[in-house]
């Protein structure tokens, strides 16, 4: 399995990236805050917590571009969480005990630990995961306020899956770094040294539905990606004749799981399978049958309205069920 980011040694397919934050850092003009963007699971973090450990080291020459030895004390403290000089913010658990917020206290906490004198002498580093979370406008405007006057030495790396949540006013105070998918020869090598008890053909199934990402790949095999995945093929294929004894079924299914990752996972499946049948209509490939039910300007907009239904019964803590049934009813009757 990949370990957590924050003790994740090994950083795959983005040497470029990282070579561009090494470069930054001796060219002595590095900038206060970084945007790290990219497809969930595409390694953000990794890069984010790989940096942060060669930043607190004193920018060693390192091949691979920065790399620090998982023996070294800045790269165990740093694993544990107990390095003076840095912060990590990420969301909790919120009053309702399901969705993951960003509260404007940990934001304040962040914003004093910048002001204070790095305890080594040499940079502090706050790590925002999953910034996308930070969706509230006070959370926001505290981070800006260190955006707009950052104390000398420090930096505030963010890592977001869907920047067009965060402020403009953030964004364009953040210097972006975007990380593309893996091609599909690094995305085999790695999925045989991560997966070796998987077959062959299921570990192509499992690339294919990760689009280049090794992190998603392992949350599809922990979650029943390839489960879910026939789950969605199921759904699409029996739209022409209606079953809501089955409908039902799945989205008590998806419903069990309070966390929410099966029915955001479902959702997300089911997305990408309208998305993918939508680009291969435009481009004159064979769509899937399912496809002629509809028009493609329907299809596109089931795409849009599936996906803020998803993110509204996340936002909103909405039955899932309902919601999960809601999906199914528009792609039925749209």
């Amino acid at each position: 399995m990949i370990p957590e980011p924050r003790a994740n040694p090994d950083l795959i397919g983005h040497d470029d990236a990282a070579r561009t934050l090494r470069d930054a850092a001796r060219s002595g003009r590095l900038h206060h805050a970084w945007l790290f963007c990219g497809p969930p699971g595409i390694g953000k973090a990794t890069l984010a917590w790989r940096f942060t450990r060669w930043l607190l080291a004193g920018l060693p020459d390192s091949d691979p571009p920065l790399f620090v030895d998982p023996a070294s004390p800045v790269f165990r403290r740093v694993a544990a969480d107990t390095h003076a000089d840095c912060f990590t913010l990420e969301p909790n658990t919120g009053d309702k005990g399901i969705k993951r917020i960003l509260r404007v206290d940990d934001a304040k906490e962040a914003v004093r630990f910048l002001t204070q004198t790095a305890a080594e002498g040499g940079w502090r580093v706050v790590v925002l995961d999953e910034a996308e979370r930070a969706d509230r406008p006070d959370v926001q405007n505290t981070l800006l306020k260190t955006l707009e006057e950052p104390p000398p030495r420090t930096v505030l790396l963010l890592v977001c899956s869907a920047p067009q949540k965060l402020l403009p006013t953030i964004r364009s105070r953040c210097r972006r770094l975007d990380l593309n998918p893996l091609p599909d020869a690094e995305m085999d090598t790695l999925l045989a040294r991560l997966l070796p008890e998987m077959g062959g053909p299921e570990r192509q199934k499992l690339a294919a539905l990760a689009a280049g990402s090794p992190g998603r790949a392992v949350a599809l095999m922990e979650a029943g990606g390839l489960e879910l995945q026939g789950a969605v093929d199921a759904t699409l294929g029996a739209l022409a004749k209606p079953e809501p004894p089955r409908d039902f079924a799945l989205a008590d299914r998806l419903a069990a799981d309070r966390t929410g990752g099966a029915f955001g996972l479902f959702m997300g499946l089911l997305r990408s399978a309208i998305a993918a049948a939508l680009r291969d209509a435009a481009r004159g490939r064979a769509a899937p049958a399912w496809m002629g039910r509809h028009p493609l300007a329907v299809w596109a907009g089931l795409w849009d309205r599936l996906g803020q239904l998803a993110d509204d019964t996340e936002r909103l803590n909405l039955d899932r069920k309902q919601a999960v049934l809601t999906g199914l009813s528009w792609l039925a009757h749209p």
